[in-house]
């Protein structure tokens, strides 16, 4: 099917605020949907808010909306209820300008849970310090229900007869020896309990061995333990004299010749809307929805209390309630724009994370460079790029996610990684499936799957994926010195054939184009999406949890628009048996030639541990790049001017100019 594209121009909402269809929900908003979901028949005294977020409406309706040929869509937003008393899970559609709940899904718990709640995190400790087993275990150990501290966890999904319909967490126990102790130090390992949430009791204790509790410090912040200041570290200022130079209006950024919406949601944190380039006279749309829409971490350890350990901290505990407020340090410097993250609390009432997001500019080198021996040309442009990101914290990791928009039009999206290790007893004879990070002290393998969902837009609706690899040559009557290498280009036709998997060593890419637009040399229009070629998921095929995170076992998953296709776990991911999310969605093997198509991109690290990650991890870093891929006619950066050489290196005091704006930094 060709599908026509209404906004191709999009220059007349250049200055545009970010209002309409896709504008965050509002405070007052929130309050509004808390008051229409209390007062209707879905709602019990016992009833909370498990997720609360903007229900999007079509993509074609918003296009239409924007190009003044269709009305405003219905506001609506999507609403997750849980009864704490009884379990009871329902999904519902609420209508803003009806004031009404205008559909409900009621969960039987046979494809899914809804998302951890805070409320359920925190009765924790109390109900298994009800249980005498659990006492008896831990005194076994010599440490006491006050001398613990319980650290409750997605169950997964195993197929256990007394959990089927039931909410289960499973809970660790880490010591604690006084109250600025760390205790990931102090794993009390061997020993596990899963806990039904919703009655409020033990329904199995796993006691499977005694192991050592280690001793060592993970006292990161304790002077003592990090050792004398390190000292010769000059001060580095990061000056703009003259401010940023970005806008904001409301919600949409303008910043050279990027424009586009900063979103947010409790489930998936930062969301960049309408990624659009200005070229000339012409706005060229190129992702109309960026977002990290799921992540996984699958632990590689089998022990009797660990092999379930496999978290979705998107799905499961909806990462962005956890996002820091950057009011009070992060890694960004200059001169910082800020967006609060606005959502709803447990209770239904709206929940402001004050400058959850930001937004700044970095130098990032050279832009472009030549010295011609022919004409003496002397030419050279520093690199910029505007940076918007978030952190969250979701219990021992850190998370930092990075949004960068360059000059020449490249984006890029790259995962940051710190925080804690989450830690095991270390046997004396040595064990396969972790690292000895400090005595006594292991810490198990694991990998970081991050699933990126790319709604792509290059140049309009009209999109198909070339997958292309580098084709190495034989020597041949054509290439009789065998130095030749050519390239091969696949088309993705249909979702059967859209589960791929990169190859670092033919240079796989997987190329965007627009299968109606042409450039000026008449081939089609586009961007490259280049991976970094991690492992895919480790687990083996016929494990649980490569049922349940099937996304993670290719780095590329292509599908053919559809607006309830949001996560590619499924909808429902805690103690979901497998099979929904891409698997579901791709079912239909629906073409995806010249079509408007997703794309699902699995990236992440695998994580060997080492003693310099203790006691809290150096960041670590993945990434993906989009690159323009004849989407211009040359390089699209030619027209950036050179600097002014008033920062000109120098290895004297007094020399450097800093200007006189000492920068912000936070």
């Amino acid at each position: 099917m060709t599908i026509t594209d209404p906004t191709t121009d999009l220059s007349e909402f250049e200055d545009a605020p970010a209002a309409g269809p896709l504008a965050n929900l509002t405070p007052v908003e929130f309050e509004s949907i808390r008051d229409i979901v209390t007062a209707s028949d879905v709602f019990t005294p016992t009833t909370r808010f498990a997720y609360v977020g903007l229900e999007e409406p079509h993509k074609l309706d918003v296009l239409a909306y924007q190009s003044g040929s269709g009305p405003v869509p219905d506001r609506q937003a999507r609403v997750m209820l849980l009864d704490m008393a009884t379990g009871h899970s329902t999904d519902n559609i609420v209508s803003l300008p009806l004031s009404a709940v205008i559909s409900t899904h009621v969960l039987d718990g046979s494809r899914g849970q809804l998302p951890i709640l805070i409320e359920e995190f925190d009765a924790i400790g109390p109900i298994v310090a009800a249980d005498q087993r659990w006492v008896d275990a831990l005194a076994a150990r010599g440490c006491t229900v006050d001398s613990v501290m319980c650290v409750p966890l997605s169950a997964g999904y195993y197929d256990f007869p007394e959990e089927e319909g039931r909410r289960i967490v499973r809970v660790l126990a880490f010591r604690q020896d006084y109250p600025e102790d760390h205790p990931w130090a102090h794993p009390v390992d061997g020993l596990c309990a899963y806990v039904d949430v919703a009655a409020k009791s033990v329904t199995r204790l796993i006691d499977a061995a005694h192991l050592a509790i280690p001793a060592t410090s993970g006292n990161f912040d304790d002077p003592a333990l990090q050792g004398p200041p390190l000292v010769g570290l000059k001060p580095i200022v990061i000056s703009q004299p003259e401010g940023p130079s970005f806008s904001v209006h409301g919600e949409t950024v303008t910043w050279a010749n990027w424009q586009f919406q900063v979103g947010f949601d409790a489930r998936e944190g930062l969301i960049l809307r309408q990624l659009s380039f200005d070229d000339g006279q012409e706005r060229r749309p190129v992702i109309y929805r960026a977002s990290i829409a799921e992540m996984v971490v699958p632990y590689g350890d089998p022990s009797p209390v660990r092999f379930w350990q496999n978290y979705f901290d998107t799905g499961e505990y909806l990462f962005g309630r956890f996002t820091n407020s950057l009011e009070l340090g992060c890694d960004c410097v200059g001169e910082i724009h800020y967006f609060d993250a606005i959502l709803s609390d447990e209770v239904g009432n709206p929940q402001t994370i004050k400058n959850g997001i930001c937004m700044h500019e970095e130098d990032f080198g050279t832009l472009w460079k030549h010295s011609d021996m022919f004409t003496g040309s002397n030419e050279v442009r520093r690199q910029r790029r505007l940076v918007i990101s978030f952190f969250t914290t979701v219990g021992n990791y850190d998370y930092g996610f990075y949004w960068y928009l360059y000059l020449d039009g490249t984006i890029e999206c790259e995962a940051k990684l710190t925080g804690i290790l989450f830690t095991s007893s270390y046997p004396e004879e040595g064990y396969d499936y972790a690292s000895e990070v400090a005595p006594g002290l292991g810490a198990p393998f694991h990998q970081h799957l991050f699933s990126a969902r790319l709604d792509m837009m290059v140049d309009g609706l009209s999109n198909a994926v070339d997958e292309v690899d580098a084709v190495r040559l034989p020597i041949s009557e054509s290439n009789p010195h065998g130095g030749a290498f050519t390239r091969k280009s696949t088309r993705i036709t249909s979702e059967s054939g859209s589960a791929l998997t990169a190859d670092a060593t033919v240079g796989r890419a997987w190329h965007i184009t627009n299968t109606e637009k042409k450039n000026y040399l008449g081939r089609n229009t586009g961007y490259v999406l280049l991976p970094e070629a991690n492992p895919t998921l480790m687990a083996d095929p016929a494990s649980s949890i490569a049922k349940r995170a099937a996304f993670t076992r290719n780095h590329l998953f292509v599908t053919k628009y559809d607006p309830s296709e949001r996560y590619p776990a499924g909808d429902f991911v805690h103690q979901n048996p497998g099979g929904d999310g891409l698997p579901l969605y791709m079912a239909a093997d629906r073409p995806l030639d010249g079509e408007d198509i997703v794309l699902w991109h699995t990236f992440g690290p695998t994580h060997f541990p080492r003693p310099e990650d203790w006691p809290v991890m150096p960041t670590d870093y993945a990434k993906f790049t989009l690159k323009p891929y004849g989407f211009f006619p040359r390089n699209p950066a030619l027209n950036v001017p050179a600097n002014e050489p008033v920062h000109a290196c120098s290895h004297g005091h007094d020399s450097t100019a800093h200007g006189d704006n000492a920068g912000h930094t936070h």
